[in-house]
C-alpha cells in the first residue's frame, strides 16, 4: 500500500504553528493529534467546524488517523446542516466555540491543545494515498452544492505544488490568513501549506484592519498574509500601519493591477495570486503587477476543445471542466477571458446566483425573486448583491430574516427590492439586461 506521510517535517521541535499562548511544535501537535484520535467516536465523516486554524488541523489529521473524511462545506447556515445530516446521516460536528448546530451529533473540542509534549520515539504518522481525506462542496448550475472528493495523495500534491510555485519550498514563511480554513483557498494555502509546504501558520482568522496588523505583529518575519481583494481593499483603505509583509497572495476573485500596485506600494513586498477551484484545486499563480499571463503549478495540464478547457494531471482529481474562457500560451501560461457569470466570490466564500436563488424561492410566501450581481462598479472587485423579490404580503425585513436561517450572511442581499413582477421575456426567463435596467432604475441611481 503506499501511503505517505501526515507532514513533511522531521524535525519534531520545528514550529508548526502559533497561537496566542506561543508557538506550537510539531511533537505538540502529533500529541494532540494522537489524544484527539483516541476520544473521536467511530464513524465516517467528521464535520470539522472548528474557527480556530490550529484546531481545525488537529481535527483533520485526527479525522484522518480514524479513517474519517472531513466535510467542509462553503456554508454553516441551517439548511446546509440539514442537507449534510440528511446526506451523511453518521457524520459528527467537531466545535470550538458555540455554534448552533442544530441536532446534529456534536462533538466539543477538548482542552489543553498546544500543551502536550511528544513521546520519545515518536514517529510521523502516514496516511493511504488513495484515503478519502476531504469533502468540498461548492454550488454547481443545479442551485445545489455539490460535492468535490480529495483524496489524502491529491492533498498533498497540492501543497507541495503552491510551495513550489511560491518560492517556499526555497524559504520557509509563516502564514497569516484572512479567510476561513473549512474553503479550498484557505484550506490549501494555509493548512496544506503548513502540512507538506513547511510553513506555520497563525491559529486566528483576523478580519479587521486592526486584527490583521495585530496578528502580523504576532508572528515572526518572513511573513505571508494570505487574504482577498476584499480584505486587501479594506487593510489599505484603513491607513493603519502595517508590520513587515514579505509576501502578499490574494485569490477567489481577479486583483485589479492597480489595487495590486498600492499593495506592493505600501509593504515592499511583491503581491501573488492564485488560480484555481473547488472543483479542480488551485491551478496556476502570477504577479499581478508583472502582466495578465498565469502560470501553471508544477505538473498540472491544460487540455482545449474549442471554448472548453479541462484541467487534468498533477493534484487534480480526475479531469474537471473549467468554466472560464482561457487562452493558451507557450511555456506552461494562459490568459484568462472572463468567468463564468453565475460563480460568485465575496471574502474568501463561494456560491452561486443559482444557489441563492434556490434559497430564496424556497422561502414561504416568496412568488418570484432572484439574485442579482450588478456589473462591476468598484475597481478594487469589492462586490454588492442585489435581490429583486415578488412576495405579497411580506416586507423585505421577514425575507432577509428568513433568507438568514438560509445563505451565509455575507450573501444577503444588500438591498432586497420588493417588486410587483420580474421583468421576465415570453420564455419565462430574466435577461441580464432587464435585470441591469431594473438595478439602475430602482438602486443604481440612489448609490453614492
Amino acid at each position: 500500500m503506499n501511503t505517505i506521510p501526515l507532514l513533511t517535517h522531521g524535525d519534531l521541535s520545528a514550529i508548526f504553528a502559533w497561537r496566542p499562548t506561543g508557538p506550537v511544535s510539531v511533537g505538540a501537535y502529533l500529541a494532540d493529534v494522537h489524544a484527539l484520535a483516541e476520544q473521536l467516536p467511530a464513524t465516517g465523516h467528521l464535520l470539522n467546524l472548528c474557527h480556530d486554524r490550529y484546531r481545525f488541523a488537529v481535527g483533520f489529521a485526527a479525522g484522518l488517523l480514524r479513517g474519517m473524511t472531513s466535510l467542509q462545506p462553503s456554508s454553516q447556515s441551517p439548511e446546509t446542516f440539514r442537507r449534510l445530516q440528511a446526506d451523511y446521516p453518521d457524520l459528527i460536528a467537531l466545535c470550538d466555540g458555540t455554534a448552533d448546530t442544530l441536532d446534529l451529533h456534536r462533538f466539543d473540542f477538548p482542552d489543553q491543545t498546544g500543551q502536550r509534549k511528544s513521546p520519545p520515539g515518536t514517529a510521523i504518522p502516514h496516511i493511504p494515498a488513495d484515503q478519502l481525506a476531504a469533502i468540498l462542496f461548492t454550488s454547481g448550475s443545479t442551485g445545489l452544492p455539490q460535492a468535490q472528493r480529495k483524496t489524502w495523495g491529491k492533498l498533498v500534491r497540492n501543497g507541495r505544488a503552491e510551495a513550489v510555485a511560491l518560492g517556499l519550498d526555497a524559504k520557509l514563511h509563516v502564514l497569516v490568513g484572512t479567510v476561513p480554513v473549512q474553503h479550498s483557498y484557505g484550506f490549501e494555502s494555509t493548512f496544506l501549506l503548513a502540512l507538506h509546504g513547511g510553513c506555520a501558520f497563525w491559529a486566528g482568522k483576523p478580519f479587521y484592519p486592526q486584527d490583521i496588523a495585530a496578528a502580523l505583529a504576532t508572528v515572526p518575519q518572513p511573513r505571508l498574509l494570505v487574504t482577498t481583494p476584499f480584505h486587501l481593499s479594506a487593510l489599505l483603505a484603513s491607513g493603519i500601519d502595517l508590520p513587515a509583509i514579505d509576501i502578499l497572495l490574494s485569490a477567489t476573485a481577479p486583483l485589479s493591477t492597480g489595487l495590486a500596485a498600492e499593495a506592493e506600494a505600501r509593504t515592499g513586498a511583491p503581491v501573488l495570486e492564485i488560480y484555481g477551484s473547488t472543483e479542480s484545486g488551485q491551478l496556476a499563480s502570477r504577479r499581478t503587477t508583472d502582466g495578465a499571463a498565469w502560470t501553471l503549478l508544477p505538473d498540472v495540464r491544460l487540455e482545449q476543445d474549442g471554448d472548453d478547457t479541462v484541467a487534468c494531471d498533477g493534484h487534480v482529481e480526475g479531469r474537471i471542466a473549467l468554466s472560464d474562457i482561457i487562452e493558451l500560451l507557450p511555456d506552461q501560461r494562459f490568459l484568462l477571458h472572463g468567468r463564468h457569470a453565475d460563480l460568485i466570490n465575496i471574502a474568501g466564500k463561494r456560491t452561486s446566483l443559482a444557489y441563492l436563488n434556490h434559497q430564496l424561492g424556497a422561502v414561504p410566501g416568496v412568488v418570484d425573486g432572484a439574485f442579482f450581481l450588478p456589473d462591476e462598479e468598484d475597481p478594487d472587485g469589492i462586490t454588492r448583491l442585489t435581490a429583486f423579490v415578488v412576495a405579497p404580503g411580506l416586507t423585505a425585513r421577514q425575507i432577509t430574516v428568513a433568507l438568514r436561517e438560509r445563505i451565509e450572511a455575507i450573501f444577503l442581499p444588500r438591498p432586497l427590492v420588493l417588486l410587483d413582477a420580474l421583468p421576465r421575456n415570453s420564455t419565462g426567463k430574466l435577461p441580464r439586461s432587464g435585470l441591469q435596467a431594473l438595478y439602475a432604475e430602482k438602486v443604481g441611481h440612489g448609490r453614492s
